[in-house]
């Protein structure tokens, strides 16, 4: 299969694509940079340069191809608004372009808001684009759906962790190293479901081939304790492990406090039904527990 891939260079997006090709796809994959066209090359992809907001390059990509992916997301937080308003765009410029086809179109989502406090599952709808919060790509997916795409999301957990993170657990390093602490909310019992970077990726690839109707969880633990999260980056760091009040997240955490305290366990019995997919990499406190883990820092970057 010619998939097209947007992303294609990013954390979610290069497992993605070598999951892709070592199982026999086409692999083409938007990418913003020579270095980034490079490390496309050496996966065995065909590099497309251009970004999210080079429409034709993106509906080009799409027309060649029999499938698309779309992994791909600016998290510069200081322009959250703009970057999903920027993504929005995207998705319908490629919807235009499948809109008819029987062509698939998986949408990276997540589930960190979808039923805070309780275990969300496949049945659970996202939630609309808000001030707070304005990203919400499966609403995009919807109104694709609406016009004839086939277009599915795949939902992401909060933690997609495997070495190499620069995602929500190494921004949790980053402020530990900052504040001189490693930090829980409460007693840190909120949760946060996780996966590993290749098994997540095997879920695109099932999903793409065993096509029905989705969302699909990429989710390998329902949910991991914030506090042991911590102590895990506490161990590591050297740091001491201490609990802020919830009144003190908002000024220890800063804009990240959100995350920090969210509880959003998560499930994938659905997806693991449908697809026939089992996590088979090592859970996400065994993966902390590695040497190097928290080496690199977090970075704005695309999925």
């Amino acid at each position: 299969m010619r998939v097209f891939v947007t992303g294609a260079t990013g954390w979610v997006g290069s497992a993605v694509v070598r999951e892709l090709v070592e199982t026999g796809h086409q692999v083409t994959g938007l990418v913003r940079s020579t270095e980034g066209a490079v490390k496309l090359t050496a996966a065995g992809a065909r590099p497309l340069m251009g970004s999210l907001d080079d429409i034709q390059r993106l509906q080009g990509g799409a027309s060649r191809a029999d499938a698309v992916i779309h992994t791909a997301f600016n998290h510069d937080w200081s322009r959250f608004a703009e970057n999903s308003a920027q993504e929005r765009r995207a998705l319908e410029a490629i919807g235009v372009t499948l809109e008819g086809s029987s062509r698939p179109f998986l949408v990276t989502s997540g589930v960190a808001f979808l039923a805070p406090g309780r275990i969300a599952t496949e049945d659970d709808l996202a939630p609309a684009a808000s001030e707070r919060f304005p990203r919400s790509p499966e609403a995009t997916v919807s109104e694709l759906i609406a016009r004839g795409v086939r277009a599915t999301a795949i939902r992401l957990a909060p933690s997609v962790h495997g070495l190499g993170d620069h995602g929500f657990v190494p921004r949790l390093a980053a402020i530990a190293r900052e504040k001189g602490v490693s930090a829980y909310v409460g007693e840190g019992l909120n949760r946060w479901p996780a996966v590993y970077r290749l098994d997540a990726a095997r879920v695109y690839r099932l999903a793409l081939e065993n096509v029905t109707a989705g969302p699909f969880h990429a989710i390998g633990e329902t949910g991991v304790a914030l506090r042991d999260i911590a102590k895990a980056i506490s161990r590591s760091l050297g740091l001491p492990l201490v609990s802020v009040s919830p009144d003190e997240a908002a000024a220890h955490f800063g804009w990240f406090a959100p995350f920090a305290s969210i509880d959003a366990p998560a499930s994938s019995d659905r997806t693991r039904a449908l697809l026939d997919w089992t996590p088979e990499q090592p859970d996400l406190l065994a993966d902390l527990a590695q040497p190097g883990y928290f080496s690199t820092g977090p970075a704005a970057s695309s999925h």
